[in-house]
Formats: C-alpha cells, structure tokens, sequence
C-alpha cells in the first residue's frame, strides 16, 4: 500500500485462524494459541470469534483478553431477519449484553437463512425483504439506543451476499454497512464501487483478499462455499484479486475512524506443521501497516 494503517486500528478475527461457528468447520485451535500468537502480532483487539472460543463470563472475558493485552472490538451475529414470524430482537439484544459485558462496540449482523452453514439460502420474495428491512431499522435504532452501534455483515450464503441486495439494504434501511470486502468479492459484487457509491455507510470493515477464479466457482454454483474455503478461496491481503489498498484509501479519505479487521476465511484439516495460520495473518498485517509485524 502507498500510504499504512497503524497498528490500534487493526484487529484480529479467530477465523484466520480456523474458529468458526459452523458445525464441523475444520480442525479448532485453543484460544490460548490464537490469543498469544494475536498479542506476538502486536494486534490491538479482537473480535469474539464463535461461542466458546472466550470465556462466557462478562468480567472473565474481559480479564483474559486483557491477559494478552488485547480488548473486544464486538462481534458476529446470525440472526434470522426475513420471517414475519420471528422476533430477531430478543436474541440481538442477548448478543447486545454480551458486547456490553466486554466494552465492546460493534454488534455485526448477518441476515441467516434459518439453515446451518452457507451453502444453500432462499430467495426473499417482496414480504420477506419487507420484514427484513423493518428488522434491521428495528436493531440499528434499538442497538443505539443501548449505547452500541450494528451494521449489516454480507456474507456468502446468507440472505443478503451480492451488490444489488447490499444496494437495497443501503437504500432501504438505516443500518450501517460492515464492508465484508472477501465476501462482496467473492459474490460477484464489486466492494471497490459499493465504497465509492456510499463510504459514509460504512462503519465496520472486515478486510480478505479473494482468488478470484475460485470465487466465480462459487458464483456460478460449481462450487460450494464451504469446498472453496478449503481451497484457499481467501489469501493474504495483497496477494488476491481485490483492490484492498483502494478501498482503505477512499475509507481513509472519506474519513472513516473505525477498525479493519483482519478475516481469511480458512479451514484447518488437522493441528498446523510450522507456524501455522499465523503467517498469513503476519503478511497481511505487513501489508497494512507497510512493515514487519
């Protein structure tokens, strides 16, 4: 990149490290490992990452967090927006305690399709994205009004994934936009253009670079998401075909004061040889901050 981020405003995600809330995603690190291997990184904060990685206590999380010289940042939540028949709210406010608990700010959303995994969804008809709408202004005003801010994840294999739905999400409510630039790419959106169309609306980035040729694969169906994942679907920022530098340069020039968080998707077959996951996250993280990390 022309131009670095520095090191507080760049913050860890347990995916890169293999921890996922999916049923049977790959082989799972202890949080001791990943947490260490963040603080050697010189990493400011995390996300939670998928139940059980931290401690379920509120103060025992904040204290083990701290253990490592890192703090909370928020996290990832799947709820379910488009059924009329079901209140998402309950189990986003639930969610919302939990970020309260470790002083954290960001509660991220993604529109779940009821089913686990990522490799089947449904097409909302106009009720469903009607509910779905009314929904998120319902968590956006809510979450602000207990002092924490929610934006919308998309994300392959969730309702909402592509441009044109990321669009009418923008249009139609008020929720703020976690730019997701692996998953949009990966979609067949283009993150660049959704950035420069609104930079305002983000307020959240989770940054992945994309092998573009795998992403067509799960565009076109060929491939699922998951098979991709395992393929290396997501590399090392700077090393894929998304332009990263790009769009933290309009983000940065638009003004945006919130954090890059460093997602490559991976799947572990089994207990690492050598470094591990760590080193991708090492040579995106040099990319970022334009020096040894």
């Amino acid at each position: 990149m022309t131009s670095s981020l520095p090191l507080d405003r760049i913050a860890g995600a347990p995916i890169s490290w293999g921890l996922c809330e999916v049923p049977g995603w790959g082989y799972q690190l202890t949080p001791g490992r990943v947490l260490s291997e963040m603080q050697e990184l010189g990493l400011a904060a995390t996300e939670f990452g998928p139940p059980g990685f931290l401690d379920p206590d509120a103060d025992s999380r904040v204290a083990q967090l701290a253990s490592y010289g890192l703090h909370a940042v928020g996290g990832f939540h799947v709820a379910v927006l488009h059924d009329p028949d079901h209140d998402p709210l309950p189990g986003v406010d639930a969610f919302i305690d939990e970020c309260l608990a470790a002083k954290a700010g960001m509660v991220v959303v993604a529109a779940g399709t009821g089913q686990d995994g990522y490799d089947a969804r449904p097409e909302l008809d106009e009720a469903g994205w009607q509910t779905l709408l009314g929904n998120l202004d319902r968590i956006a005003d809510h979450a602000r009004s207990r002092g924490v801010e929610a934006s919308l994840h998309p994300h392959l294999g969730t309702v909402i994934e592509s441009g044109a739905e990321t669009r009418r999400v923008v249009d139609g409510s008020r929720i703020g936009l976690c730019l997701d630039t692996g998953h949009l790419a990966a979609a067949g959106a283009d993150p660049v253009e959704i950035v420069h169309a609104d930079p305002q609306r983000v307020r959240h980035v989770h940054l992945k670079d994309v092998r573009s040729a795998l992403a067509a694969e799960v565009v076109s169906g060929e491939t699922s998401f998951a098979e991709a994942v395992r393929r290396g679907m997501f590399v090392p920022l700077g090393t894929g075909d998304v332009d990263i530098a790009g769009i933290v340069t309009t983000l940065e020039d638009a003004g945006y004061q919130g954090w890059y968080v460093l997602e490559q998707d991976v799947m572990l077959p089994g207990e690492p040889e050598g470094e591990g996951p760590v080193a991708d996250v090492r040579k995106s993280l040099e990319f970022l901050t334009g020096g040894a990390a």
